[in-house]
């Protein structure tokens, strides 16, 4: 009896915890929103050109003179300059875990530490998007200034 009793409690509480566990929808990434949406459409069309990388308070634009940026609808990025291509990955997701939209530019490229793209690496806060610009901030907790990446279309 003891058992039966232990069993029907013990499913009891499985019950209660798969029903008032979160829905799969609670602090979930949006990646169908109409504001992902924009921003993909504007960053689809044609090459983009880095115009402002600085990274914590240090102005490294010159390090992407010359690369063009391709953001492939499959999420292949693709950064050449006629002599040296680099692939990556990148999405939009749309974080909205929080009362406010913040939409993102995710980029990936599998480089080292060392190299000039890991910089490019980051979950990046989409200040502004437009058909021929897409300005970009990330801010760490902690950090005394925040990172800042400007892309324009050619």
């Amino acid at each position: 009896m003891k058992k039966q009793i232990y069993l029907a409690a013990l499913l009891l509480i499985v019950i209660v915890l798969l029903t008032t566990s979160c829905d799969s929808d609670d602090d979930a990434v949006n990646r169908n929103s109409p504001q992902t949406a924009l921003v993909e459409n504007h960053i689809q069309a044609g090459t983009w050109r880095i115009t402002t990388m600085n990274d914590a308070g240090e102005d490294e634009t010159a390090a992407f003179t010359g690369y063009n940026f391709s953001f492939i609808t499959n999420g292949d990025l693709v950064a050449a300059n006629g002599l040296i291509t680099r692939t990556g990955r990148w999405s939009v997701i749309n974080d909205s875990s929080s009362s406010v939209d913040d939409i993102e530019l995710n980029i990936l490229f599998n480089v080292s530490e060392t190299d000039d793209f890991e910089d490019l690496n980051d979950d990046w806060d989409i200040v502004s998007s437009t058909e021929t610009r897409i300005e970009l901030v990330d801010t760490d907790s902690g950090a005394a200034t925040s990172d800042r990446l400007v892309f324009e279309r050619n």
